[in-house]
């Protein structure tokens, strides 16, 4: 599984011969270079794209961490399968397909459209005791493994992550803290948009869910079991089966992050397969692109979640690799190359 590091000089090598100064597209330039590393060919086409995005409540929720009722999970579902929400527009935008997996919400029924996958009505409440069970955690991360690898056969070569679930901040930065040790006050942020109060409270649920819980650090599964949520363990498997199947990632923002740091505790080598489409104003978020060390393409102050930043990060995949295709040299126009 590991990338292929001459592809990627080669594209390198490639693009330092186009009619431009060398390395001036900078971080396009580096994007291109990577995503031929990743598909193994100096010349990668412009791949078909698609966005996963996966919905789970948390039974985290109760301790009123949120600016939101749980219910919106499931409403946001229904919306997504409608196409009216954010997502939906940039993906058309974008011309990727949206796949729409309810992991695990309250909801009565599913709705038309979206895969069912549910684990359980939510995650337990993590104040209380694990999440979820070692079990479900497992099959999670199993279920996102199978989504990614039916895209594969499907054609796909490019994929966005995205995600819907009240309480998730809260989960992903109780899993941050353990998996970046990072302190807790750091990792948390304000979410839904919640007033100070309310984050405070929020701190204080996620002292108490590592105070309880203990989670073991060196095991990403007990973590995700312990702190997690079932769309953070399907969104860390899609990563894994994706990058099984040589197809690049991008990360939305901090709940994605968060299970990426999941997938790279399972798999050091499949962190090579991510790249970060944008940054998102969650404190938590950049504490993980730099534990990661992932240099975000955009920032610009987001924190919907959805996948949205990763959806726009595309625009900036097609770019590079139409440059490294396109963009003429200096050789085919007959202009002057200073060679350095």
């Amino acid at each position: 599984m590991p990338v292929d590091r001459e592809a990627a000089a080669q594209a390198q090598r490639l693009l330092d011969a186009k009619t431009k100064p060398r390395r001036s597209l900078g971080m396009l330039e580096d994007l291109a270079c990577r995503l031929a590393a990743i598909y193994r060919t100096a010349s990668p086409p412009i791949p078909y794209k698609a966005v996963v995005v996966m919905a789970g409540d948390h039974g985290v929720a109760e301790q009123g961490v949120s600016a939101y009722p749980a219910e919106v999970t499931a409403q946001m579902v229904q919306n997504f399968a409608s196409g009216g929400a954010a997502i939906n527009v940039l993906a058309r935008q974008a011309g990727a397909g949206i796949v729409v997996v309810d992991m695990g919400t309250k909801a009565v029924a599913v709705p038309k459209g979206v895969r069912d996958q549910r684990l359980g009505p939510g995650t337990s409440n993590m104040t209380r005791g694990p999440a979820m069970s070692r079990g479900n955690a497992v099959l999670a991360v199993e279920t996102g493994i199978r989504l990614a690898t039916e895209l594969r056969d499907e054609g796909i070569g490019l994929i966005a992550l995205g995600d819907m679930g009240i309480g998730n901040t809260t989960s992903a930065s109780a899993v941050t803290a353990v998996l970046t040790q990072a302190p807790i006050e750091q990792v948390t942020g304000h979410g839904t948009g919640i007033d100070q109060g309310r984050l405070r409270r929020k701190i204080a649920a996620i002292q108490q869910a590592l105070e309880v819980n203990k989670s073991d650090p060196g095991d990403p599964l007990d973590v995700l079991a312990k702190l997690g949520g079932f769309e953070i363990g399907g969104l860390a498997g899609v990563m894994l089966g994706a990058a099984a199947g040589k197809i690049p990632l991008i990360l939305d923002g901090f709940i994605t992050s968060a299970a990426a740091l999941i997938a790279v505790g399972l798999c050091p080598q499949m962190r090579d397969y991510l790249i970060a489409g944008h940054r998102s104003l969650e404190p938590g978020h950049a504490v993980i692109l730099r534990h990661l060390n992932l240099q975000p393409l955009l920032d610009l102050h987001m924190r919907l979640g959805e996948g949205t930043g990763a959806v726009l990060a595309m625009h900036l995949a097609d770019a590079s690799l139409k440059i490294l295709a396109e963009m003429a040299t200096f050789a085919s126009t007959g202009v002057s190359d200073s060679g350095a």
